[in-house]
């Protein structure tokens, strides 16, 4: 990453380094889900991933279009530090651009992908990226177990 790309930001007289891409989504997160659109936001599939104790939490609701298994919407809240923010809002985008991405997709992504997308993250904050995919998976996950629970009560 170049030195021009990137915002010095001085924490604890610890020099990190972050890109705009990284400043972008932390200052103007896409897809946050607003206190206010809890309640009105239709989603068919719900997950979160890390623990409140350690101040991490992240939670992921979806609209999965069911006839083509895209996801057509997403909204999360992150309980955590900037990076874990703009992890959150950067993976968001990812799975819904381009008229949404499959679950097969979905499924696939690592934190490697997020960073990328991101411009990067210092070594400190790699782990940051981790609970976006964990909770991504677990609202996927949550979609398939309804979807099974569906098949079944129709075979009955």
């Amino acid at each position: 990453m170049k030195k021009s790309e990137a915002d010095l930001i001085l924490k604890n007289e610890v020099p990190w380094l972050y890109s705009k891409k990284v400043k972008e989504h932390f200052f103007n997160p896409k897809n946050f889900m607003k206190p206010s659109e809890e309640k009105k936001f239709k989603y068919n599939a719900y997950g979160e991933a890390g623990s409140a104790v350690c101040g991490d939490l992240m939670k992921f609701w979806l609209w999965i279009d069911q006839k083509t298994e895209k996801i057509k919407k997403a909204r999360w809240r992150t309980f955590g530090c900037g990076s874990a923010i703009a992890s959150t809002s950067m993976l968001s985008v990812m799975i819904t651009e381009k008229g949404g991405m499959p679950l097969t997709k979905a499924q696939k992504i690592k934190p490697q992908d997020i960073m990328k997308r991101l411009g990067g993250l210092p070594i400190i904050k790699i782990h940051c990226s981790v609970l976006g995919d964990e909770a991504l998976r677990a609202a996927i996950k949550d979609y398939e177990r309804q979807k099974n629970e569906k098949n079944k009560n129709r075979q009955k």
